[in-house]
């Protein structure tokens, strides 16, 4: 397989663009409106999605440095990206970042309190930036 062959990232795309308008949505938002929970909500579950997409894509990505798939489909989500590290697909303090990212999603998932879902929204202009990053390296959107 062709280390150089760009993989189709349209839904990643996708997912962050959709990120993004929740998040200018959420801006216009009065903070005590339903309409700023609506988008709050919808933020949040676009960074779940586009984290996990993004973890995908670079799946797919590492299988022509593994000897079977199966190896790379064993890995952690964390190993994934110490991977992409390793074979230049990302930096050391990139993986940091989707590290954090990560322990953020795990606790979002046990705790969706008011509070946690602010704190989550304060990562989500970088993580935009990450995510983009991520999805002009590792290929091409066929929208």
């Amino acid at each position: 397989m062709n280390h150089d062959v760009p993989l189709n990232t349209a839904h990643l795309a996708r997912c962050v663009r959709t990120l993004e308008s929740a998040l200018v949505m959420l801006a216009r938002s009065p903070s005590n409106s339903v309409e700023y929970e609506v988008f709050r909500n919808a933020a949040i579950k676009g960074f779940e999605l586009s984290l996990e997409t993004a973890a995908k894509l670079l799946r797919k990505s590492l299988k022509p440095y593994f000897s079977t798939s199966g190896a790379v489909d064993r890995l952690t989500f964390k190993d994934v990206f110490r991977h992409a590290a390793r074979h230049g697909l990302m930096s050391v303090e990139e993986v940091e970042r989707w590290f954090a990212y990560r322990d953020n999603r795990n606790d979002t998932a046990h705790d969706y309190g008011e509070r946690f879902a602010e704190e989550t929204l304060t990562l989500l202009p970088g993580f935009v930036e990450d995510a983009t990053r991520l999805c002009n390296r590792l290929g091409h959107a066929d929208d």
